[in-house]
C-alpha cells in the first residue's frame, strides 16, 4: 500500500519528530512572488519566510512561479505548495515541512501565468533564482546581451516575452499601467553585485520599450543586492525514498541541505518588505564584502573541487575534499592567494571562514555532485577567480594555484568534446564552442588556451592578454589534459612547477 501523499490533511497526522508550520496556513495572503522554484529556494528563502511567518505573522504568502522546466503543478502544487525540507549533517538527519509556498504557477508554454502574478498589487517584493544564465547577460561585464536570441524575441514581441528581464520589464509595465504600486526586486542568485546586474538588465530592456517604462522603474523599483548561502544538490530518488522509509508518508517535492545558512540583503527595498532580519537574515549597507568572502571562499573552493574532483576520478564534493592533496591544494589556494583579495567583513575573520568553509564540504551526507557544481562553469568563473587573479596581477602577486582551477574549467570542457572521446556531458553555454575550438585544435595547449582566452564574453582582453596569466594557464591545462592530472596538481601544490613553465607546451 503506497504511503499517504504530504497535504494540509496530513498535516496533524506526521510524526512528532517533523516539525509543521507553526501558524495558520489557511490565513496566509500573497505577497512575495518567487521566480525559480528549485531546491535552492526551497531550502533557503521559503524556509526564512517560514520562520518569519510563524514570529510575526503578515500578509506574505509566497506564490512560486517556474518559466523553465521542472513543471511545478505535479509535485508542489498536488501538495498544496508543502513540502518537506531534510538537514543533513553527516548521519543526523532532521525534518521540516514548510509551509510558506501559498500556490505555484508553471509558466514555461506562455508568460501569462507568471506575468498574473508578478503584476498583481499583491504582490510587493519578487524574489528570484533563475541561475546565472538566466538574467542574459555578459558575464565578462554584466551588461544585457541584446543579441541573446531570447532578449532578440522580447524586444520584438515584448507582450509574450520568454527571458527573465522581459518578463520582468512587462510585469512592471503592467503594473505602471494598473496599479502603480512599487515593488522590489531581489535577486538571490549566487553572482556578486546581483542587484546591480539584474537593475543593469531590467533598465536597458525597458530603455528599449521606452522613456516612460524606463522612468517609472527608476522611481518605483528597488533592486538591492544579496548574498545567500546554504548548500542544497539537487534531489534525489533517494532522498524521495528516505522520507516515506523514515517518516511514513509520500512527497515528491522533498529538497535536502545542510545546517549553516546566511542571507545578507542591502537595506533598499520599494514598499513593504518582509522583514526576514528578524528571523536571521542580515541588512546591511553594503554587501559587497560579505559577496567577495562567500564567493572566493566557498564557491571558488567548489569550483576548484569540483573541476579537480572531475578530472581525478571522484564523483561528489565530499569525495574531493576527503582526497589529502586536493584538500591541501585547496586550503594552500584560499589561504595563500585568494585571502589576500578579500575586503574585510565586520566580525568575520577571514581564516576562520576558510576553515568553516572546508568542513562544510566535507559533510558526507550532502551528496553534492561534481558536475552539478561544474554546470555553467563559463557564467561563474569570471567572480570566483578572474576576478581574484586579476586583483593579484594588479599588485604584481603569484598566481600559481589560482591558475589551476581556471585551466580545470577548460580541461573539464575540452575533454567533452569529441576529438577527446566525450569524457562526460557538460552544461554550459560556451560548451560547444569550446567543444568547436578543441576539434578544430586538438591537444596544442598552446592555441587551445589562445582560442578560449578570446572568448571576451569571458575573458576580459587585459587579463587574456597578460603573458604571465597565460603562461600559468597553459602550463594548467598541460599538466591537466597529461595521463596524470593529479601529479600535475601535486606538483603545483609543492611548488615545483617552475619547470614545467619553461618547457614547451604539448601539441598534438
Amino acid at each position: 500500500m503506497n504511503a499517504e501523499m504530504l497535504s494540509p490533511a496530513l498535516l496533524g497526522r506526521l510524526p512528532s519528530e517533523v516539525r509543521k508550520p507553526a501558524y495558520d496556513r489557511a490565513a496566509l495572503k500573497p505577497g512575495i512572488a518567487h521566480i525559480g522554484v528549485g531546491a535552492f529556494h526551497r531550502c533557503h528563502q521559503a524556509e526564512y519566510t517560514d520562520d518569519l511567518l510563524a514570529k510575526d505573522f503578515d500578509r506574505w504568502g509566497l506564490v512560486g512561479i517556474n518559466i523553465r522546466l521542472p513543471l511545478l503543478a505535479d509535485t508542489l502544487g498536488r501538495q498544496d505548495g508543502l513540502y518537506t525540507r531534510l538537514i543533513r549533517q553527516n548521519d543526523e538527519v532532521e525534518a521540516r515541512v514548510i509551509g510558506s509556498i501559498m500556490r505555484v504557477v508553471d509558466s514555461q508554454d506562455s508568460a501569462a501565468p507568471a506575468l498574473d502574478v508578478l503584476a498583481s498589487p499583491d504582490i510587493e517584493t519578487v524574489t528570484m533564482t533563475v541561475t546565472e544564465k538566466g538574467y542574459c547577460h555578459i558575464p565578462s561585464s554584466g551588461a544585457l546581451d541584446l543579441d541573446h536570441p531570447d532578449i532578440v524575441h522580447d524586444l520584438a514581441i515584448p507582450e509574450a516575452p520568454r527571458s527573465v528581464p522581459g518578463i520582468l520589464a512587462r510585469a512592471l509595465e503592467l503594473r505602471m499601467a494598473t496599479h502603480g504600486r512599487p515593488v522590489t526586486l531581489l535577486s538571490c542568485d549566487n553572482i556578486p553585485t546581483n542587484g546591480i546586474i539584474l537593475g543593469n538588465v531590467v533598465r536597458t530592456f525597458a530603455e528599449r520599450r521606452g522613456s516612460k517604462l524606463a522612468d517609472w522603474i527608476e522611481a518605483n523599483v528597488a533592486f538591492p543586492s544579496a548574498m545567500v548561502d546554504r548548500i542544497a544538490p539537487a534531489t534525489t530518488e533517494v532522498d524521495i525514498d528516505s522520507v516515506e522509509q523514515r517518516f511514513g508518508y509520500s512527497d515528491g517535492a522533498v529538497v535536502v541541505g545542510e545546517r549553516f545558512r546566511q542571507w545578507v540583503i542591502e537595506n533598499r527595498f520599494a514598499g513593504r518588505v518582509p522583514r526576514w532580519d528578524l528571523v536571521g537574515a542580515t541588512f546591511v549597507d553594503d554587501v559587497t564584502p560579505f559577496e567577495h568572502l562567500k564567493m572566493r571562499v566557498l564557491n571558488g573552493a567548489q569550483t576548484t573541487l569540483s573541476y579537480l574532483g572531475v578530472l581525478g576520478g571522484f564523483e561528489h564534493t565530499s569525495d574531493a575534499i576527503a582526497d589529502p592533496l586536493l584538500s591541501r591544494f585547496v586550503r594552500r589556494m584560499l589561504t595563500e592567494e585568494m585571502l589576500p583579495t578579500l575586503t574585510p567583513v565586520p566580525g568575520i575573520a577571514p581564516t576562520a571562514y576558510i576553515e568553516q568553509s572546508l568542513s562544510r564540504l566535507t559533510n558526507t551526507a550532502i551528496r553534492h555532485r561534481n558536475h552539478q557544481i561544474a554546470t555553467d562553469g563559463s557564467q561563474k568563473i569570471v567572480q570566483r577567480l578572474l576576478n581574484p587573479i586579476r586583483d593579484r596581477l594588479a599588485k604584481g602577486e603569484g598566481i600559481a594555484l589560482l591558475s589551476v582551477p581556471v585551466a580545470g574549467w577548460m580541461a573539464y570542457l575540452i575533454k567533452a568534446s569529441a576529438r577527446f572521446g566525450r569524457a562526460w556531458q557538460v552544461s554550459d553555454p560556451f560548451a560547444d564552442k569550446i567543444a568547436a575550438i578543441a576539434d578544430r585544435i586538438g591537444a596544442d595547449t598552446k592555441p587551445l588556451v589562445d582560442s578560449i582566452l578570446a572568448i571576451d564574453a569571458i575573458f576580459d582582453p587585459a587579463l587574456a592578454a597578460n603573458a604571465k596569466f597565460r603562461t600559468h594557464v597553459v602550463a594548467g591545462l598541460d599538466g591537466l589534459l597529461s595521463g596524470d592530472p593529479m601529479g600535475f596538481v601535486g606538483q603545483v601544490c609543492a611548488g615545483s612547477t617552475d619547470a614545467r613553465l619553461k618547457q614547451p607546451a604539448r601539441s598534438a
